[in-house]
């Protein structure tokens, strides 16, 4: 080959590489239909050359930077006031980037597992709630579900704008919270929907987060063990899937219905369990993007820990905030109603119930209790509407600075009065008692030194509650909705669930 044309065949290739190398790119949140978050510094970052000078324009702002070493960037506009009409964010050094159709208003990280994920589409009502969504200024942004072992910067992903044609696929309960909020507020909503159904709180933490937190040693043992035995568990998969796949062919060939879902695949190396796994690929990418708050609708998966997810979910909070913004709002589901397989005695997701609520110690945290609206024999209730309502009761409260009402009665104690309990609540201001269901499920339980709970009556007595049963005479404990699927009946005047709680830690 001539010496010439390879000469100038490694010029060209070597100019591709750099023009390559040298292109700006921004990060993953910044492209068409953006919104960004009003009244806070804007911060904008990406990649480049190293050394390559980036300008960056917004509406009235022009401001500019030298690139790291490594091609990094990142400037730092000022606040900017809600904004409806849409402008271009601009980015230019070797080549120009133009992000269109951007608004200024409230973002809102929205993540967790299934319940969060659950599209639009599948909650109640579904073709009236579709037909009637036509909120341009709501955008929706859904990061895709993957997994990486380190943290990434980037992911893939676009800004849809909400109408009928595009609202299916939004987060239900993220939807109808952005509804509510958008209504009262009048401002652009945008929803950054990180979630993926069937995971656990740990995936979602950072390792540095997870090392330093109490249960991050046996989070880590669990995992190594589940490494460990991924050969033997894939071998019985392989010769499970192998037999469901010959069944379904007996039946197909019968002419048969065959409804049977295939055997899962188990979770092992490079799955949605890996620790961490979940926030280097979903959670990463995104910060620090300027966000109103964030939300949370997780557990079902951790329930069989219960006892370490309060230390996991209060660490995974404070570890968000630190990147994303120091106190910024942090609202999240309690778990719904749901028998888990073990019809009305089972208790284990009360236990997660109350190692949610724990983090309501941590300053500007809010809590939906979801506990009436579940739907016992469906861990995914189709009643996304309440579950977005009552979270945006407490963005309304302490966003925008409604004087409204945000919670169902909080428990706040309990003693003896005679031969019953009286139990005393925070947000009890016209409580009532629904008539029981009658179909087994429990709400009130009461004990005596024996530790042994039974069923018991309630009645109203102004801002407390009247408990007692007649074969417990001297009651000691007080239990309500204590189960995994309760008969929840007591509310306030807001219409409001009470949250369940126990008096006592045995």
């Amino acid at each position: 080959m001539n010496v010439r044309f390879l000469s100038r065949l490694v010029l060209v290739l070597a100019g591709s590489a750099a023009t390559a190398w040298a292109d700006i790119t921004l990060a993953p949140l910044f492209r068409d239909g953006a919104v960004l978050q009003r009244d806070q510094p804007l911060v904008v970052w990406g990649r480049a050359a190293a050394a390559e000078k980036v300008e960056v324009k917004f509406r009235s702002q022009t401001v500019s930077v030298i690139t790291a070493a490594d091609g990094r960037w990142r400037v730092t506009l000022a606040p900017e006031k809600a904004a409806i009409v849409p402008a271009e964010l601009v980015a230019t050094g070797a080549n120009t980037v133009v992000v269109r159709d951007v608004l200024v208003g409230d973002v809102w990280l929205c993540s967790g597992q299934s319940n969060m994920a659950m599209m639009v589409r599948s909650s109640a009502d579904a073709d009236r709630e579709i037909a009637a969504a036509n909120f341009p200024l709501i955008r929706h942004f859904k990061v895709p579900s993957v997994v990486a072992e380190r943290p990434a910067s980037d992911v893939a992903g676009a800004w849809a704008v909400c109408s009928p044609t595009t609202v299916g696929t939004f987060s239900a309960a993220a939807y109808y919270f952005a509804r509510d909020l958008h209504q009262k507020s009048g401002v652009p909503i945008g929803l950054v929907n990180s979630s993926w159904g069937g995971t656990q709180i740990e995936a979602w933490m950072s390792e540095a987060a997870l090392r330093a937190d109490p249960a991050g040693k046996e989070v880590y043992a669990r995992w190594e063990a589940r490494l460990a035995e991924y050969p033997a568990k894939m071998t019985e998969h392989a010769a499970a899937l192998a037999k469901w796949e010959a069944a379904k062919a007996e039946a197909q060939a019968a002419g048969k219905r065959f409804a049977r879902a295939a055997p899962a695949k188990p979770e092992g190396p490079g799955s949605r369990w890996l620790p961490g796994g979940l926030y280097n690929a979903m959670i990463a990418p995104l910060v620090p993007y300027g966000l109103r708050g964030m939300l949370w609708y997780q557990g079902e998966t951790n329930a069989a820990r219960h006892a370490e997810y309060a230390s996991l979910f209060t660490g995974m909070i404070k570890q968000w905030r630190a990147e994303f913004g120091e106190n910024l709002p942090f609202y999240f589901v309690q778990l719904a109603n749901f028998e888990s397989g073990m019809g009305t005695k089972g208790d284990v997701w009360a236990h997660l119930r109350e190692a949610q609520a724990r983090a309501l110690t941590l300053p500007n945290t809010g809590m939906a209790v979801t506990i009436d609206v579940g739907e016992p024999k469906d861990i995914h209730p189709k009643n996304k509407q309440a579950v977005g309502r009552r979270l945006a009761l407490h963005a309304r409260k302490h966003v925008l600075g409604e004087k409204i009402e945000t919670d169902g009665p909080l428990f706040t104690g309990a003693k003896p009065d005679g031969g019953a309990m009286r139990v005393t609540f925070s947000h009890a201001g016209g409580l009532k008692l629904e008539a029981p269901q009658g179909d087994g499920r429990v709400a009130f339980e009461i004990a005596g030194a024996d530790k042994v709970f039974v069923p018991a009556e309630a009645r109203i007595d102004g801002r407390a509650v009247i408990v007692s049963a007649a074969s417990v005479p001297a009651p000691v404990a007080v239990r309500y909705a204590w189960r995994n699927s309760p008969d929840a009946r007591l509310f306030n005047a807001a219409g409001l669930p009470a949250a369940p709680f126990r008096s006592d830690k045995w």
